[in-house]
């Protein structure tokens, strides 16, 4: 009898780890879907759902979080140089493109910067395996950025958009907390009481394949109720989108050019590609769920819309890697427990 770890994996459970590699082609279903909705019928209602699914979110993508990975002080220039660009390079260019496109427009204006402000999240694992980099160093770039923008966030968005809208300090933090406090508890919790149950071999192979195909659904969900809310307003003003879309390419190409000439620069091969992930790969789930649930639909129209250029150009980034960073001389590192390349949960 074979052993249930090895044994394949139920064809609903593959489905629904699939769908966090299919964002590029979910989002904007999504967002037409959404469009429709909200036009067809009164979409008021789904504010009611916005907690509920910003949890259902963010608690999957936080089950396999691990705290402990960030002690170990090894790659410490690579993680370093990733955490100057993710808390000052780019939330400041983040700002200076919402000043420059939207300083009359507040919701649009702190989506632009909330896109700056959460820096990781489980595809720059992803996508510096794929691109055969320092999976190690990504992992911890993952973590340490996660707790770092979670503690920053009020203050930055206090200090960045202050000025333009209205940002209630206590109220962003406990926005933080029920956004990534109380799913960073439960999903630590959950792991730790599955990995006792089944032991960590089943889990990694048999459970924790579905949380990425749930973080995924929540995604899909909040996108859709953002758009529904803001359906008549995209329909009134048709260049909305235009003109969102051209600040968010003008921040990932600035953001890919910037982590690529300073990792090539300072880092060798491996490193500076996880550089790279990890300052391109925004947060968007996090960002998404606190412009939702703090600022409204609208700054989560801009955030909705960054996962077509952040996904789509992180494909084409690693097509394009032997050629910015030469062939790798050796295998791609390899991802620790938990934090498998295909599994990693949607950005």
């Amino acid at each position: 009898m074979s052993d249930a770890s090895t044994a394949p994996l139920h064809p609903f459970v593959r489905s629904l780890g699939s769908l966090s590699k299919r964002l590029v082609l979910l989002i904007p279903l999504s967002m037409l879907a959404g469009l429709a909705a909200g036009l067809l019928f009164d979409a008021s209602s789904l504010q009611a759902l916005v907690l509920p699914m910003t949890m259902l979110m963010v608690y999957p993508m936080l089950v396999n979080f691990r705290i402990r990975e960030a002690l170990d002080l090894k790659d410490g220039r690579a993680i370093g140089l990733a955490m100057l660009l993710d808390f000052v390079a780019l939330p400041v260019m983040a700002w200076l493109l919402a000043m420059s496109f939207f300083r009359d427009e507040p919701g649009l204006f702190v989506g632009m910067v909330l896109a700056g402000l959460f820096p990781t999240s489980g595809m720059t694992i992803s996508w510096t395996g794929f691109a055969g980099g320092n999976v190690a160093a990504a992992v911890k770039m993952t973590v340490i950025g996660l707790i770092a923008a979670s503690l920053l966030a009020p203050v930055y968005l206090l200090g960045l958009a202050g000025a333009v809208v209205e940002v209630d300090f206590m109220g962003v933090l406990r926005t933080v907390v029920f956004v990534v406090g109380i799913p960073l508890v439960a999903g630590i919790l959950t792991r730790a009481l599955l990995t006792r149950r089944f032991g960590a071999q089943r889990y990694k192979t048999r459970i924790a394949p579905v949380f990425p195909g749930l973080s995924t659904v929540g995604v899909i969900a909040i996108v859709f109720i953002a758009i529904a809310l803001k359906a008549r307003m995209i329909v009134s003003d048709p260049a909305l989108v235009v003109r969102i879309l051209v600040p968010l390419a003008v921040f990932y190409a600035v953001n890919f050019a910037l982590s690529t000439v300073v990792g090539r620069a300072l880092l060798g091969r491996g490193d500076a590609i996880a550089v790279v992930y990890g300052t391109v790969m925004r947060n968007l789930s996090i960002a998404l769920g606190i412009a939702m649930t703090a600022f409204g639909s609208e700054a989560a129209l801009v955030l909705a819309t960054a996962y077509i250029v952040q996904v789509q150009s992180a494909a084409w980034y690693v097509k394009a890697t032997d050629r910015v960073f030469g062939p790798s001389g050796a295998e791609p590192s390899p991802a620790p427990a938990g934090t498998g390349h295909a599994k990693a949960p949607a950005a």
